[in-house]
Parts: structure tokens; C-alpha cells; sequence
């Protein structure tokens, strides 16, 4: 039997999702452990998809395999047994043709960025402090992003890739000026290595005037290389929402909605 089970993570004290060959702690580490020890034996967890460390998620999903129907409430148990820093909010029974990750069409990261110190924000938004930026040219440069198809200038590396192609269908930025925070939002048929990470980099070049659109245009078009570049900071950074033909994830338990507040 085949359940998907969505969660969701906070990522500040985690090397990221995927299980690495030395002993590091991943969320897939933690939750393969967690569910093994609850069924007595080893029970392997497949994602669907990796995100680096320090990275959250307040929607994620994953799915095992189990010889049968838990006897008890799995999803209690699970609960229990996690730390406070990964919660599971739905175990649902799925076709085993359904894979968690190549049965996503969509998946949507969401990177939050505050200009001003707030102890609040300080582990969920990316602190950026005393930036002067100019919105009209950050949402210039969202708008090429937007077109643009082939990713490679904003991959980590984009060689491990048989291509580097992803088919954006949205991408948005929204300001709260009075406030200073802003959201990046961008939804694809999939995702590079550090490439959420990379948009924000470069719309904040361009939003101080490090570079113009047009050389962030020539860039993208892979005329032009930057070769001084960095990813922004990963705590800003969510995944925030996976999408099923087959299947409607229970949205309700965003703490996404929270951070979003000011900025829709």
C-alpha cells in the first residue's frame, strides 16, 4: 500500500531535505528514522523534490510503501514522535502508480525578504538591511524571468542536468513599501539547484542598480555571465506548494499565510 503523506518542515537547523552519504541531519534522515522505528523496520521515504539547507516548507509531500493499513492513528503517532520543527498534517492512500515527486506537474516557492530588523521575521524572511530598491525595475526583471525558458545562467549546477528547460507560469513580486518586505513568488513545472535562490540574487542586483534589466536580460539570454554570484540567503525561502492532477492537498495549515499577510 502506497500513502502519500503531506508535512510540512521548518528548515533553519536542517542540511536540507535529501538523506546525504555522510551522517548529517536531513529532514528525510529524520522522518525515515522516525517511521521506521515506528513500524519496527526500515522504511524508506521518497520526496518530491530537495531543497537546500536552511530552506523551509510549509507544503511538502512524501510517500512510502507498507504491507498494510496502520492499525492505529499513523498520523498521531508520526506526530508525536517528530520534532517540533517537522509537522504532518494529512496521511492520505494513493495508487502505487502515484509517485510523490514525478507525479508533481507544479510545485511553487515563495522567498520572503525584510529591509528592516524584526525578531520576528528574522529565521522565515531573508534580512537585507538598509537596501534602496526600485520596485518598478525588480518587477521589470520578474517579468523576463517569466519568459524565459532555459535556466541555466540561475543554476547551482546546471551540468548534473540532461537540460536546463523549465516552463514558468507565474511569477510575481509583491512590496509592502510602508513596511519593507517583499514577496518573490514563482511557479514551475520544476526546479534547478539553487535557482529560486539566484532570481532573488539578481533582482536585487537590479533593484539596487548593480545591473540594468537589460544586462540581467543578456544574462538570462546567455550573452553575458556574471561570474561574482551568490545566492540569496536560504532562510527567506519556502516551498509552499506542490500540485497533483490527481490529487488536492488541505492548504489550511499554512504558516505561508501568515508571512504573506501585507504582500498578496
Amino acid at each position: 500500500m502506497r500513502y502519500f503523506i503531506h508535512l510540512g518542515f521548518e528548515g533553519t537547523h536542517y542540511r536540507g531535505w535529501q538523506r546525504q552519504p555522510s551522517p548529517k541531519n536531513t529532514v528525510q534522515q529524520v522522518i525515515e528514522e522516525k517511521i521506521s522505528q515506528i513500524f519496527k523496520k526500515k522504511i524508506s521515504v521518497y520526496g518530491c523534490g530537495r531543497t537546500d539547507a536552511g530552506v523551509h516548507a510549509s507544503q511538502y509531500v512524501i510517500h512510502i510503501e507498507l504491507d498494510e493499513a496502520p492499525s492505529f492513528d499513523f498520523k498521531f503517532r508520526l506526530n508525536k514522535n517528530l520534532p517540533e520543527n517537522i509537522a504532518v498534517f494529512e496521511i492520505i492512500e494513493v495508487d502505487f502508480k502515484q509517485h510523490a515527486r514525478h507525479g508533481a506537474v507544479a510545485r511553487t516557492y515563495d522567498y520572503f525578504i525584510h529591509l528592516k530588523k524584526d525578531p520576528i521575521l528574522i529565521r522565515y524572511s531573508s534580512f537585507y538591511e538598509d537596501l534602496t530598491l526600485d520596485y518598478d525595475l525588480m518587477r521589470k526583471a520578474v517579468t523576463l524571468i517569466l519568459k524565459t525558458s532555459d535556466f541555466r545562467p540561475l543554476c547551482k549546477q546546471p551540468d548534473i542536468y540532461k537540460n536546463t528547460l523549465c516552463q514558468i507560469s507565474n511569477a510575481e513580486l509583491f512590496v509592502d513599501d510602508e513596511n519593507g518586505r517583499l514577496r518573490f513568488t514563482i511557479t514551475s513545472n520544476r526546479f534547478l539547484r539553487g535557482m529560486v535562490r539566484y532570481c532573488v540574487y539578481f533582482l536585487l542586483q537590479v533593484g539596487t542598480g548593480k545591473i540594468s534589466v537589460n544586462e540581467f536580460e543578456e544574462i538570462l539570454k546567455q550573452n553575458k555571465q556574471l561570474k561574482d554570484k551568490h545566492p540569496a540567503l536560504p532562510n527567506g525561502l519556502f516551498l509552499s506548494k506542490v500540485e497533483y492532477p490527481f490529487l488536492e492537498l488541505n492548504d489550511s495549515h499554512h504558516l505561508i499565510k501568515m508571512l504573506k499577510m501585507g504582500l498578496e
